[in-house]
């Protein structure tokens, strides 16, 4: 089983220049192009963090595009 498969497991949410968003293991060492948003707990609480934060799917570059060509 994976550790990310874990209910138990304590994970930190991550961030992209993206304003994308990902769970990590605690224990591992942050990826090179993501950033440690601060948020750390169970499996759940990083999940509904992610769900209450990341209301707009679509990449920050994407978002940039459209509203340049909205003007």
């Amino acid at each position: 089983m994976s550790y990310f498969d874990r209910e138990d497991g304590t994970f930190k949410v991550l961030v992209n220049h993206e304003d994308q968003y990902s769970l990590w293991p605690d224990f591992k060492a942050v990826p090179g192009g993501w950033t440690d948003t601060g948020v750390k707990g169970n499996k759940q609480h990083c999940l509904d963090y992610v769900k209450q934060t990341w209301t707009d799917m679509r990449p920050l570059s994407l978002r940039r595009f459209m509203a340049e060509q909205a003007q």
